[in-house]
C-alpha cells in the first residue's frame, strides 16, 4: 500500500499543476511551431541541471497515532467496570504524570452557644495531595501494514486486542491494591468451614455469610459513610458461595437491581454488588498483599466494599509509539504507555471494608 501511494501521489500531483500548461502550450505550438520546440530545449537543458528538492516524511508519515490511543481509553474499563464507580481525579493530572489536588485543612470547630470570649483563633493549615500515576508499558508489537490496519477498528482490535486486555488486567489488579481496605477495616467472614480458595492457600476458610455483608454496611454506616452509591466487589468464589445462601424471594429481590451494562449483578445491604475471577488477597494478618506477590498457604480472598467517593482514580498520559519500516522486522513496530493510578481517599480510611476470609478448623 505504502509502494503504490509513493508511486501514484506524485504521478497525480504531475498531472493536476501541468494540466493548464499543456494547454497553454498545444495553443502556442500551433501558432508558432519554431518557437515553441526551441523553449522545450532550453528549458530541458535548465530542468536536467537543477536538482528537484525532496520533503522528507511527505509520504511515510505512518499512522494516525491519536486513533490507536483513543481505542486503548475508550476499552481500558472493558470487563473492569467497577473502576467506572470512584471519583474521577482526571482534572488534577499535572503533565501526565503526577496527581496534584489542593486540600483543606481540618475543618473549623463549632461551639453552641459559646460563653468565652473572645474565641480562640485557629489557623488552618492546607495539605496539598500529590502522589505519581504508575506507568504501564506494552511489549512492542509487529504490525505489518498498519495503515491499512488502522482503517477498521475489528482489525485494530485484532492485531492489539491481547495486548490491551493485558493492560486492562494490570491497572484493574493494582487499582485494587490502591483501593484495599487497611487492616483497621477488615470485617472476618463468620460461616462454616470451606476449602480455602485463593490460588497458594491451603486448609479451610470460614464461608462468607449474608451477616458479613451486614457487618460491612454498618461498619461504614458507624463512621457515617454516604448511603448512596456503595458498592461491593465479590471474587468468583465468594459470590458463588454468597448467592448460595439467598432464599427463593431474597435472590428475587436481589436480581431487580441486576443491569449488565454497568456490571451490577444485584443489591443487598445498600451495596450494588459485583463480580470479577480475583479481587484481592490478604495475608495471615489481614494485611493486603501486593498484586503479583507471591503466594503462601495461610492467603484468604477478600470482598471490597467501597463509597463511591472515598475512592478516587486517575488517568494521566497515553502514547502509542511507533518505528516504521523496521530493516530487521520487515514492517512496523508499535508499543504503547499508558499511566494511571488511585487512592483511598480520606485520611482516615473511612469509607472502605474489606471482608477477609477467616481461617477455619
Amino acid at each position: 500500500m505504502k509502494k503504490f501511494l509513493k508511486f501514484i501521489l506524485p504521478f497525480a500531483g504531475i498531472l493536476l499543476f501541468t494540466a493548464p500548461a499543456l494547454t497553454v502550450a498545444h495553443a502556442i505550438f500551433e501558432q508558432h511551431p519554431v518557437l515553441f520546440i526551441g523553449s522545450a530545449a532550453v528549458s530541458a537543458i535548465v530542468l536536467s541541471v537543477i536538482k528537484t528538492p525532496q520533503i522528507k516524511g511527505i509520504f511515510t508519515a505512518g499512522i494516525q497515532k491519536e486513533i490507536w490511543e483513543n481505542d486503548i481509553v475508550a476499552n481500558l474499563f472493558k470487563n473492569n467496570q467497577f473502576l467506572n464507580f470512584a471519583f474521577n481525579a482526571d482534572q488534577y493530572v499535572v503533565q501526565g504524570k503526577i496527581v496534584h489536588i489542593p486540600n483543606a485543612g481540618a475543618t473549623p470547630n463549632v461551639v453552641k452557644n459559646r460563653g468565652t470570649l473572645p474565641a480562640t483563633v485557629a489557623q488552618r493549615t492546607d495539605v496539598d495531595i500529590t502522589y505519581p500515576l504508575d506507568e504501564y508499558t506494552s511489549d512492542p508489537i509487529l504490525i505489518p501494514h498498519a495503515d491499512t490496519v488502522e482503517l477498521s477498528y475489528d482489525k485494530r482490535q485484532s492485531v492489539t486486542g491481547e495486548a490491551q486486555s493485558k493492560l486492562r488486567q494490570e491497572v484493574a489488579e493494582n487499582m485494587l491494591v490502591d483501593w484495599a481496605a487497611p487492616t483497621a477495616n477488615v470485617v472476618v467472614t463468620t460461616g462454616g468451614a470451606v476449602l480455602a480458595t485463593a490460588p497458594a492457600a491451603t486448609g479451610n476458610r470460614a464461608l462468607i455469610t449474608l451477616q458479613d455483608l451486614q457487618s460491612a454496611m454498618t461498619k461504614m454506616n458507624l463512621a457515617d459513610v454516604q448511603m448512596e452509591n456503595r458498592y461491593a466487589l465479590f471474587d468468583a468464589h465468594m459470590y458463588d458461595q454468597f448467592i448460595a445462601q439467598l432464599t427463593a424471594t431474597q435472590y428475587r429481590d436481589f436480581s431487580k437491581s441486576y443491569d449488565p451494562a454497568t456490571g451490577i449483578l444485584g443489591a443487598l445491604f445498600g451495596f450494588k454488588i459485583m463480580m470479577r475471577s480475583s479481587v484481592l488477597i490478604y495475608d495471615a494478618t489481614n494485611t493486603v498483599k501486593p498484586y503479583g506477590a507471591a503466594g503462601a498457604t495461610t492467603d484468604n480472598e477478600a470482598v471490597l466494599c467501597w463509597q463511591q467517593n472515598s475512592v478516587e482514580r486517575a488517568l494521566g498520559e497515553v502514547v502509542f509509539y511507533e518505528r516504521v519500516d523496521d530493516p530487521t522486522y520487515y514492517g512496523d513496530i508499535y508499543s504503547f504507555l499508558l499511566r494511571m493510578g488511585g487512592r483511598i481517599r480520606r485520611n482516615d480510611t473511612q469509607g472502605v471494608v474489606a471482608i477477609v476470609q477467616a481461617p477455619h478448623a
